[in-house]
């Protein structure tokens, strides 16, 4: 069990509800990165100190200006000396080391009841309610702006979307009901379905076997979930057999089986398997779509065509070829109607498409991994780890220097949050090209470039 889950749990054994302990876990993380032996960055250098070798010293006695040394200690930074001495005589009494989790949480439950906190953050309404009680009322850090008080909350948010009642009855609702759709659907669809969704919009079973693929646009950037939801809706009288969104997840929401209605043709949706795919770009790009979705769709591609003995694609762009799947097997929607879909972007990389999974087919089964395969899969979980560590909370330890760096510009940022935040991405890697722009905007502060 992790530090954060360990913590959670204790404050909910303390009676707190899960909108006070979302909320006080914000602002311990924004402290101390919830680390029970963070030492306050500025101390370390002047006192010659790491957390740990602080943390060591003070239980040994060899360290004996822990009470009025003024840096900050443990999971709330504690700095003022009366406070430490309570906290330093607590662990004394405990038995425990003055960096220990448990003991320090037991320390600061008995602060928030003797300051009159811990009966509001059971009784809060809301993270950001529970968040400011503790920035406001207890911590009271220098700055107090509303751009903190909104940091710290989204901090104490996602302690909430992750540990919370209603988070986890959501997330094991969520895993059920795919469970059950999957167990729903015959066992003739793609297992690569990430999501199942049936739509009401079909027309039973198929009057035709299955020898065609249609690629659709979705016009829009949906996720699979709002596709699919869009599909309920028996009043549009629309729906595919899968979607890929721009992550790559694949949704089914008619059975292979059965006929979807998406190409405005009757014949056509009798014997092909219909996709749509969501856009990352608007009709100014041809209506473009992301890598994920693309590697997905070609993986989809190759299963539909295994399982339903189709040996290749075949694309050759002309509309007189519908129905004569010997010379073509890929049709798109706008032979059957005045659409522009798939878009041009899509329209453009059918042979390639056909390509890619005819290759794709034709490889042996025992085959190894190919290097370009290899490589392209390496790439795609490369941009899944940054996007992973761009997202990523900074450690409480670099505060300082995260703070001094960007007063002087030699951080700008990479871009906007939701909310209009600069993003700094500190957790993601660094090129050379940024670090020599790093040395060059240190060296112009300097006056020597």
């Amino acid at each position: 069990m992790n530090a954060d889950e360990k913590i959670w749990r204790y404050l909910k054994s303390a009676g707190l509800n899960d909108f006070g302990v979302a909320g006080l876990m914000g602002n311990l993380f924004a402290e101390s990165g919830l680390n029970p032996k963070s030492l306050q960055n500025t101390f370390e250098r002047s006192l010659g100190y790491t957390d740990d070798t602080y943390t060591q010293a003070v239980d040994k006695g060899t360290y004996k200006n822990f009470i009025y040394d003024k840096a900050g200690y443990g999971l709330a930074q504690w700095t003022y000396w009366s406070r430490k001495r309570d906290l330093y005589n607590f662990a004394r009494k405990r038995g425990t080391s003055i960096g220990d989790l448990t003991m320090q949480m037991e320390y600061l439950l008995g602060e928030l009841r003797a300051y009159g906190l811990a009966t509001k953050l059971t009784n809060a309404k809301s993270v950001r309610e529970a968040s400011d009680l503790i920035l406001l009322q207890f911590e009271k850090p220098r700055d107090q702006s509303d751009a903190v008080q909104r940091k710290r909350a989204s901090y104490g948010q996602q302690y909430y979307d992750k540990y919370s009642a209603e988070a986890v009855a959501a997330k094991n609702a969520a895993e059920q009901k795919v469970a059950e759709q999957k167990a729903a659907a015959s066992g003739e669809n793609s297992a690569l379905a990430d999501v199942v969704i049936l739509s009401p919009n079909h027309s039973g079973k198929r009057t035709h076997i299955i020898d065609t693929v249609s690629i659709h646009c979705m016009a829009g950037n949906l996720s699979v979930e709002r596709c699919g939801q869009l599909f309920q809706n028996k009043s549009m009288r629309a729906s595919s057999n899968y979607g890929i969104d721009s992550d790559g997840r694949i949704g089914l929401y008619v059975e292979e089986a059965n006929r979807s209605w998406c190409t405005s043709s009757s014949s056509n949706d009798n014997r092909a398997i219909t996709i749509e795919v969501a856009n990352d770009g608007g009709a100014e790009t041809g209506w473009h779509v992301s890598d994920k979705a693309y590697r997905s769709l070609i993986s989809l591609l190759v299963d539909i065509c295994q399982r339903n003995h189709i040996p290749k694609l075949l694309w050759q762009g002309d509309k007189s070829l519908i129905g004569q799947t010997n010379k073509q097997n890929m049709t798109v929607h706008r032979w059957f109607a005045n659409k522009a879909c798939p878009g041009a972007y899509l329209y453009s990389l059918h042979p390639k498409i056909a390509a890619d999974v005819n290759a794709r087919l034709e490889a042996k089964e025992d085959e190894e991994m190919s290097y370009e395969q290899s490589y392209e899969q390496w790439k795609e979980y490369m941009e899944m780890y940054r996007k992973e560590l761009q997202g990523g909370l900074p450690a409480a330890w670099s505060k300082d220097a995260r703070d001094w760096a960007v007063g002087i510009g030699m951080f700008n940022g990479v871009g906007k949050d939701e909310d209009g935040n600069t993003m700094y991405a500190w957790r993601d890697t660094t090129t050379r090209e940024q670090i020599a722009s790093l040395f060059y905007r240190f060296a112009r502060w300097l006056g020597k470039a």
